[in-house]
């Protein structure tokens, strides 16, 4: 029996030898207790200037006397970090990491028949360098087997033996037997199509000494197979019993789903999907999921695929930790391909208190733990063993690369293995120039006015160095025991290496908003360059303000030492294509048409207010300060920039019906046109234009009237579990439908019904609103409201704001039987 373990939880402050917390309250998981903390204006921008904690979360159960005879233990996805699990006051189990799943096994400890406790305890200070979140935020899981039992995650699924009509698909299946006899128990499988028809049935008996772990495995001919494809991601569901001698069955929750594609590498096709190369244009996301914190629910992920899948993306980079199940289960249903990433750092510290202190005692254990739950995700195409790892430059830390990658291979050889390197980090002689190069950003911003100046001059100096032999020959070993080598930030080395390293296949694992163009030409044009993955294609809390474009004021704070992150309030990296409640951003749309997936021309317009503004910071993670929006309030009968992005030869731009002319677009334009234009409400028009011949065009319109509040749910209808979440998008908008975007309001928001309220956020990226109240500014007049069931029946969400009618929208919640 597996179940979920989610509900009749308390969290606090860690509690004392004198008692309890004053503070406990009943939580239901997944839980993030960072998200609803004061942020402190002295803390670390990396974490949005949230602080950390230790947190203890408790549940009494009962423990009935038929699970005496049973296996019982606790199934943790995540908890942020250190953990600790004690039973009844015992210890039981422990993780350093915060990323990795484990169990704990707790039927040595329990009273049957009686009320039992478990307790977890969970720490968070200074051990990463984004926000991390904290606590019991991911699914727990209850597992009560029998003494003979197939253990969590024990079925794996690998196809081989490809024909046109027939594939081999070999089921390996971990038993345990628990039991002080030998056992020979039956393990039988049986293959559901994409259809929902058997497709294959198999069964074969295994024999098993006393305290024996071993494998049943099983060759399966599958017939007429359906490929899982990035178009069609068709899925089969093996689903599994164990038939003890006696006729009993056990296990009925072993199933698992898979798909049936091949992968094929080298450096003169690509990467080959089904026999067909696939250019990977990927997202790194991080996994906090906005509003929510950290607390993974399973719609959360799903919308993130959905809607980055939406925007043009093919492939998701995991930055940098472990994905969730949510998210590897939708990328398979949605068709989504994964670089799952294992690590941050290995022994060099990149915060305090990080990952480096644990990594030697448990690498191996995390790095296992992430492949047993990938390996059947038809979704995933890569395991990277880390990111921007410092070690990788000497022969420890490329002995220890080639471990990691043999380690992964044993336990998968049917998936790839990279590395995401970044020399800046990995060559201390290069981080010593870097030193020389740069004493005090704030100093030289004084002098020239412009910090951002002064980051692009480091780029320029430091290229020649990027593209030294040294680099190459550093980084030879390491990459060497690749099967993909992953460079971050290092795009002049593309063509370079290609030609060096004739064998070597190399991702853009990591590249920033500055480079989207000419990176995508490079792989389009480059066989050994397989894809491009944008940082980032979801905005993100922590890295405050990466992404910012920040204005000379006359007192500029830069954030940190080098200028990259925000001062407080900022919240946001504000770098993402699509930002933190679900809306694309102008990059997301300047990316579709780099990618050649939009015909339509898309119009967006420098903020008037900032138009004569001098910018004291423009990162190379930082799109122009643009909207999509043709309402300025205050600003008629001014100049304000427009810029369209097209493929097209030319565009041109129409206010009111009055034409400003045609300006060259296009791939040697940089996909940009700029006009400027007088503000004058009504419509503005933007006509792309190839050989003269008009190709398409868009158009922005000016609300009008009164301001309404507007509510849409994302869907109708939801699950009333653990799993599911209703999106609620507010906005402030006229009777047509046109949101006002010159005008912000707060909002408020009241649930009734079997729901909660378990976020409320829109995308500015330096409020100083909770996620967890029940008003909140809108921003570009929009914000989100986020619904999680409490139950089956009808919720309704009712807003309300100054001058605007109060509006509801209602959901259904579904019973899961239903």
């Amino acid at each position: 029996m597996l179940t979920r373990w989610n509900h009749d939880w308390t969290a606090s402050t860690r509690w004392t030898f004198a008692g309890k917390s004053p503070d406990a309250a009943g939580v239901r998981l997944p839980h993030d207790p960072v998200i609803s903390l004061e942020r402190d204006p002295n803390g670390s921008p990396s974490t949005g200037y949230f602080p950390g904690g230790t947190w203890q979360y408790e549940k009494t159960f009962e423990a009935p006397e038929e699970w005496r005879d049973k296996r019982v233990s606790a199934f943790f996805e995540g908890v942020y970090r250190s953990a600790t699990v004690f039973v009844n006051g015992d210890f039981v189990a422990g993780r350093p990491y915060g990323y990795s799943e484990f169990a704990a096994e707790l039927d040595p400890f329990l009273n049957y028949g009686a009320e039992n406790s478990i307790r977890v305890e969970a720490r968070s200070h200074d051990d990463s360098r984004w926000y991390s979140g904290a606590g019991i935020y991911r699914h727990v899981w209850l597992h009560v087997a029998d003494l003979v039992d197939i253990p969590f995650d024990g079925v794996s699924v690998a196809i081989s033996e490809f024909e046109a009509d027939t594939v081999m698909a070999t089921v390996e299946t971990e038993v345990r037997n628990a039991t002080h006899s030998l056992q020979t128990p039956r393990v039988s499988h049986e293959i559901i199509g994409p259809d929902g028809q058997v497709a294959a049935v198999s069964s074969a008996p295994v024999s098993l000494r006393p305290g024996e772990t071993g494998t049943c495995r099983q060759r399966i001919l599958i017939t007429d197979p359906q490929q899982w494809d990035l178009d069609a991601p068709n899925l089969y569901e093996c689903r599994t019993r164990l038939s003890l001698e006696t006729g009993e069955e056990t296990d009925p929750d072993a199933t698992v789903c898979f798909g049936i594609r091949t992968l094929s590498l080298d450096s003169a096709h690509g990467l080959r999907l089904n026999g067909n190369t696939v250019n990977l244009r990927g997202a790194c996301v991080h996994h906090d999921n906005g509003p929510l914190g950290a607390a993974t629910i399973d719609r959360a992920d799903e919308r993130r695929v959905e809607l980055l899948k939406q925007a043009g993306f093919n492939a998701i980079r995991s930055a940098h930790q472990p994905m969730s199940r949510a998210m590897l289960d939708a990328c398979d249903r949605i068709g989504m391909l994964v670089m799952d990433e294992a690590f941050d750092s290995w022994t060099w510290a990149k915060s305090s208190y990080d990952y480096a202190l644990h990594f030697p005692d448990w690498w191996r254990a995390d790095l296992e733990s992430m492949v047993r739950k990938d390996r059947n995700h038809p979704s995933v195409v890569m395991y990277s063993i880390g990111n921007e790892i410092p070690d990788v430059a000497s022969p420890a830390g490329s002995i220890r690369a080639r471990e990691m990658a043999e380690v992964v291979r044993s336990k998968d050889p049917t998936r790839y293995v990279v590395n995401c390197t970044q020399p800046m980090l990995a060559i201390p002689r290069l981080a010593d120039m870097l030193k020389d190069m740069v004493t005090s950003p704030q100093q030289e911003a004084a002098q020239d006015g412009s910090v951002n100046d002064l980051i692009s001059s480091w780029r320029e100096m430091l290229e020649p160095v990027l593209t030294s032999e040294h680099v190459g020959e550093v980084l030879e070993e390491s990459l060497a025991v690749l099967d993909v080598a992953g460079y971050n930030y290092t795009e002049s080395r593309y063509e370079l290496d290609g030609e060096k390293y004739p064998h070597r296949v190399i991702v853009g694992s990591e590249t920033s908003h500055d480079g989207t163009a000419t990176n995508w030409s490079t792989v389009e044009r480059l066989p050994h360059l397989i894809g491009d993955f944008c940082w980032t294609g979801w905005d993100y809390l922590g890295e405050s303000g990466v992404g910012r474009v920040q204005y000379a004021t006359g007192d500029d704070d830069f954030g940190d030492p080098l200028g990259i992150t925000g001062p407080y309030p900022w919240v946001l990296a504000h770098a993402g294509d699509i930002d933190i409640t679900g809306h694309r951003r102008p990059a997301s749309y300047f990316r579709e048409i780099v990618f050649g997936l939009r015909s339509e021309p898309y119009i967006a317009v420098l903020r008037a207010d900032k138009r004569d503004a001098t910018i004291a910071y423009q990162g190379s993670w930082s799109f122009n300060d643009v909207l999509p929006s043709w309402h300025w309030p205050g600003f008629e009968g001014q100049t304000v920039t427009v810029e369209v992005y097209s493929a097209a030869d030319e565009v041109e731009l129409l206010v009111n019906g009055e034409s400003l002319g045609r300006q060259p677009c296009g791939w040697s334009n940089g996909f940009t046109a700029k006009f400027d234009a007088e503000f004058s409400p009504g419509e503005l028009v933007a006509i792309s234009y190839t050989d003269g011949t008009e190709v398409a065009r868009s158009a922005l319109w000016s609300p009008s009237g009164d301001v309404h509040l507007r509510l849409s749910a994302d869907r109708p209808a939801i699950r009333a579990d653990d799993t599911d979440l209703a999106y609620v998008e507010i906005e402030l908008a006229d009777s047509a439908g046109t949101v006002f975007t010159g005008v912000d309001r707060q909002v408020s928001v009241t649930v009734d019904g079997p729901g909660m309220l378990q976020g409320f956020g829109s995308a500015d990226p330096t409020s100083l609103e909770s996620f967890t109240g029940y008003q909140r500014s809108t921003f570009d007049g929009r914000a989100l409201a986020i619904i999680r069931p409490t139950g089956p029946g009808q919720i309704v969400i009712t807003a309300q704001a100054d001058d605007c009618e109060q509006t509801s929208v209602t959901v259904e919640a579904v019973s899961s039987e239903e």
